[in-house]
């Protein structure tokens, strides 16, 4: 199929609606093994999808879109993206225009920093056990040996332009408070890496909020029928900064490294298995990228049915 043919034909799948303001595109995916989560226009996460459509409904100002006025034309341009490693659903971009006749009193926006001082209220982070599907909290704290322990982790951000929240560490251990001499198993490390992913079927599950991350543990040995503190640094992070040391990856058997966010970028990702550079985080209130806090979730206890 020719480039012009391919593109015609993914026009048919897209629905373009746009206002004065803002703009709704509907992606209606044809291809059965696609995760339609992993659609994104600009920086933006579908606003709702189901198995086979992915649902934006944006502003103008936000999700990165690009403004050009041309002659008699405003123009809004942005790029529709699916990362995915299936090769039955590749990945591919798709652009986005809406062109509107340029008003007669039209002149530039002048646009706050993406981060002012101005207005910037107490960011409260939370994190919690939860049930089977993430609809409400845990029922128990007890977990089967190789179960998984589904857990959620979000930052309250009413008062602020969107934050996308990672978590940079987390270490398992069985006292409430971490010790220099504690015993510790390693779930996330190096700025982001679900390490345990390594050896077990832990894995971030798809965003529904960049405000959100889901994790679903694999119950492991460490600490097994004893109580267990899970101690985390949670970060709100500007979701276009994405760097080596600000990303979520979890490692998928027989690909490899993957971030969560966006696979097209999943070469952040390559120095989980080494050194992730640490760079100083800045701090929101100062105007700049973004902010951390530690939580501890627990206790909670793993069993071994078959002992």
């Amino acid at each position: 199929m020719t480039e012009t043919k391919k593109m015609d034909a993914m026009k048919m799948n897209m629905k373009l609606d746009c206002g004065p303001d803002s703009v709704t595109v509907v992606w209606t995916e044809g291809r059965s093994q696609a995760d339609l989560s992993l659609f994104r226009l600009g920086s933006c996460f579908p606003t709702s999808f189901s198995a086979t459509q992915a649902v934006f409904r944006v502003d103008f100002n936000d999700c990165n879109f690009r403004r050009l006025v041309t002659g008699d034309y405003l123009m809004y341009s942005n790029d529709l993206t699916y990362g995915s490693s299936d090769s039955k659903s590749p990945s591919f971009t798709h652009p986005v225009v809406c062109a509107f006749a340029r008003p007669k009193d039209w002149y530039p926006m002048i646009y706050d920093p993406v981060f002012s001082t101005v207005g910037v209220g107490h960011l409260v982070f939370h994190i919690a056990l939860m049930n089977d599907d993430f609809s409400g909290p845990a029922e128990s704290t007890t977990f089967a040996l190789g179960s998984f322990i589904p857990i959620m982790a979000s930052v309250s951000q009413k008062t602020h332009q969107p934050l996308l929240l990672l978590l940079e560490e987390c270490v398992a251990a069985t006292t409430p408070e971490l010790q220099p001499d504690s015993l510790v198993y390693p779930i996330i490390a190096n700025k982001g890496c679900l390490v345990d992913s390594r050896m077990s079927g832990s894995k971030f599950e798809p965003r529904q909020k960049s405000s959100e991350l889901k994790l679903s543990l694999q119950a492991f040995r460490f600490g097994l029928g004893q109580e267990v503190f899970i101690h985390c640094k949670l970060v709100a992070w500007d979701p276009n900064g994405l760097d080596r040391t600000k990303k979520a990856c979890y490692y998928v058997k027989e690909h490899g490294w993957e971030l969560l966010d966006n696979y097209a970028y999943s070469t952040l990702c390559d120095c989980c298995d080494s050194d992730c550079k640490s760079r100083r985080t800045r701090s929101i209130e100062s105007g700049t990228h973004g902010v951390s806090q530690k939580a501890v979730l627990g206790p909670l206890i793993i069993t071994d049915e078959t002992a």
